[in-house]
């Protein structure tokens, strides 16, 4: 039965797996204007073409050869034109020592280009390498213009991305069908949110809070989704368009009184407020006239590759545990896909199965996933390097999945991976008993962080089984930089084997004090050695010299430094503790005046010489997508208040949190420098330390940092290799000395 399961699905999996719509030629003409924005005039010298047959009707395959006595040093062939890319990427990566990141990219050929003695072929081991989480679009994507659009798209095509959502200009689609159905726009301004904060409103978790969207954003959003399904589409990809999950805004109610909806609850530590929105019952005649309604609209504007993302319970629980409920609401939301296009295939995120794992039993996850038919829905097993689900579920129950690296939660800075899980998660998950599994994915809530985990995971999404890690990351680092240095080689493999090897679960958020509301209760544990990023730091500045010049090496010294200066953060506030529960006032005036006036201070002078480092840079690209002061003054309040209190009253507070030149002096260094003084105050009077008191007294500097409307520079200042030797030389030795006590 089993077995017979497994050749249906396969079966299914071809009838209706979705393909890039773009002609051949038009893939083509894409990929070489990729080239020449990549590679400018020596993109001449590479032939790329894209030919469908290469497949075979299978899953992507590039090929690359240096035909014999020809003028171009090698020919590139995909099936696809994101398949070409890749092929070109292989390329550059493998035999020019190249390299291409959010970070920057090392591209100086070698003159000529190398050609090949043999032809290399290479074919997906899955159909699909997909891209994007949900809360991507708002913590990494909201203030984007076409121009960083185009770089991203770019970089996606290289990295062999074929699957990513296009979510952009929704809202406009939505408010159009808000409108028909009678809703005034009072009613629609209240229930979208502000820019920073539309995946969740999207989700069905939040409602109003920093909006209303003004006109001009509808406007320049649909531009934007214009030109980004476009480019998509002409490279071969294949885009996901948003879908009806079953949320409306509570004017449904006034004009059609007699819908059966109901209010869910809170989520997070949202009351109703803003939270609270109203789900359709499945079985309503009103959820498919609507779920309808948008589709056609939605594909009347961008046209369609038939894949369609819909999340109805994002960490919110289901009104009922009845499995034919589950079915019924299932059943409700992939009809309303058909009855727009009949082709509709569901990706749906499967992050709800493991994140309330108490409601979700195998009947449950069983009857959502099977109110479906078998292949027309793809689940994303969005945690699966630390929480896969196909283990418990028998792989979906028959329904096809995504193996996908979250990695990152809330865009937080801090270095991390888990390379030995990522290393063998996928190759185990295909090995699995009738595993359904059809591609691997990238799923990062932020991005433009820990560019290694990412380039390893591209890779992998085109090998058949696991790489050396030693001998990759080592090359790695030489591609990076673009020249061999054992300083640096030697630094990331101790980063490889520390910061980068996280086992067990875990999860990426970044819990140390420096970045947390400050309390005597604060986790300083690490799941690696602290000595290991001390060594590192000193190899990679010992390489300054040699290295200097390279903008990802600059990057790099700045990411390890500020990780270097992280844990001494957790080490003087250990010390700070520690003096004040000894009554110990002098030891505590040193450890918290060296926190609070020189370590944070010089963190923050260290990040300002990065422009990728820079508070300023997050909050103009805000204002810049702005047609108004007023506009200006709410897209920056929506920046401000995403990285620190998320929420009015400090709800998700400091989820979202970064570490950029600015934020550590104006709003962390802030907060210690309270907490400092308060601890003090309490040694000085004899009276007890009152965390609600403190709360209290700290929530108004926090709020202030979001109302104080202070510009900050958005152009770096300093040298960056000079702040963090002058860090070093102040901190190395203590440092060093700390770390060895090893991991907690």
């Amino acid at each position: 039965m089993a077995a017979g399961l497994g050749m249906s699905l396969s079966l299914l999996l071809l009838l209706v797996a979705p393909r890039g719509d773009a002609g051949d030629a038009r893939q083509e003409a894409a990929v070489r204007a990729l080239a020449r924005r990549l590679l400018g005039p020596r993109a001449a010298a590479v032939e790329l073409s894209v030919e469908p047959a290469l497949a075979a009707g299978g899953p992507d395959t590039y090929r690359l050869l240096s035909p014999p006595g020809a003028a171009v040093a090698v020919a590139v062939t995909g099936s696809s034109g994101v398949a070409a890319a890749a092929g070109l990427y292989r390329y550059l990566r493998d035999f020019c020592g190249c390299h291409l990141s959010w970070s920057g990219a090392q591209l100086r050929l070698p003159d000529p280009l190398p050609r090949l003695r043999t032809e290399i072929r290479v074919t997906a081991p899955g159909r699909y390498r997909y891209y994007q989480n949900a809360c991507t679009q708002s913590y990494s994507y909201v203030w984007w213009d076409w121009a960083r659009w185009e770089r991203e798209i770019d970089w996606m095509a290289l990295s062999g991305i074929n699957l990513a959502p296009a979510f952009a200009g929704q809202e406009a689609a939505w408010q159009r069908v808000y409108r028909s159905l009678g809703l005034n726009q009072s009613e629609i301004d209240t229930y979208f949110t502000g820019p920073a904060f539309l995946a969740w409103n999207r989700m069905g978790n939040l409602r109003g809070w920093a909006g209303p969207l003004p006109p001009a954003w509808h406007l320049k959003q649909l531009y934007l989704q214009y030109r980004i399904v476009e480019r998509m589409r002409s490279l071969g990809m294949i885009t996901v368009l948003p879908a009806f999950a079953g949320h409306v805004p509570q004017g449904v109610l006034r004009v059609f009184p007699r819908v059966n909806a109901t209010r869910l609850g809170g989520w997070s530590h949202f009351d109703c407020t803003y939270s609270c929105t109203y789900l359709l019952d499945p079985e309503d005649p009103m959820f498919q006239v609507i779920g309808t309604l948008f589709l056609k609209e939605l594909i009347k504007e961008f046209g369609t590759d038939h894949v369609y993302s819909a999340d109805t319970f994002n960490e919110m629980t289901p009104l009922s545990s009845d499995p034919a409920y589950l079915s019924r609401v299932s059943n409700a939301v992939f009809r309303s896909m058909t009855g727009a296009d009949p082709e509709a295939l569901w990706l749906m995120q499967g992050w709800l199965f493991q994140h309330q794992p108490d409601f979700w039993q195998p009947a449950q996850v069983r009857a959502l996933l099977h109110g479906v038919p078998l292949g027309r829905m793809i689940v994303l097993d969005l945690f699966a390097e630390s929480k896969p689900v196909y283990q418990w579920t028998e792989s979906f129950y028959g329904q096809p999945f995504i193996w996908c690296m979250l990695h990152n939660f809330g865009g937080n800075h801090g270095l991390f991976g888990t390379v030995e899980a990522i290393n063998r998660g996928p190759f185990a998950a295909r090995r699995f008993p009738n595993s359904t599994m059809v591609g691997t994915g990238l799923v990062p809530e932020g991005i433009e962080q820990n560019d290694m985990v990412y380039e390893l995971m591209n890779e992998l999404g085109w090998r058949q089984e696991p790489l050396d890690l030693p001998s990759w990351v080592t090359r790695y680092a030489e591609r990076r930089y673009g020249a061999p240095n054992a300083a640096a080689a030697a630094a990331w493999q101790l980063l490889l084997r520390s910061v980068y090897n996280c086992t067990g679960v875990c999860v990426n958020h970044n819990h140390s004090p420096l970045v947390r509301r400050p309390s005597l209760r604060m986790d300083t544990g690490l799941w690696y050695n602290a000595s290991d990023v001390y060594e590192a730091w000193r190899l990679l500045l010992s390489a300054g010299a040699e290295l200097g010049a390279s903008p990802t090496f600059r990057y790099d010294l700045v990411d390890v430094t500020r990780q270097a200066a992280q844990q001494l953060v957790s080490d003087y506030y250990v010390s700070i503790r520690r003096a004040f529960q000894s009554h110990a006032l002098p030891e505590l005036l040193t450890a918290g005046g060296v926190l609070v006036y020189d370590l944070l201070p010089e963190l923050d002078n260290l990040l300002s010489s990065h422009s990728l480092f820079l508070l300023g840079r997050w909050l103009e690209s805000a204002r810049a997508v702005a047609t108004s002061d007023q506009e200006a003054e709410q897209y920056e309040l929506n920046a401000r208040n995403q990285v620190t209190l998320w929420g009015p009253n400090g709800n998700i507070l400091d989820y979202a949190n970064k570490q950029l030149g600015g934020l550590v002096l104006d709003y962390y260094g802030v907060r210690w420098s309270l907490f400092v003084s308060a601890l003090v105050e309490s040694l000085n009077s004899g009276s007890p330390f009152h965390q609600d008191q403190f709360n209290q007294a700290v929530f108004q500097v926090e709020r202030g940092f979001v109302y104080n409307k202070k510009r900050y520079p958005a152009v770096p200042a300093g040298d960056t290799l000079d702040i963090s030797r002058k860090l070093f030389l102040k901190y190395y030795p203590s440092a060093l000395r700390r770390g060895r006590a090893g991991p907690a």
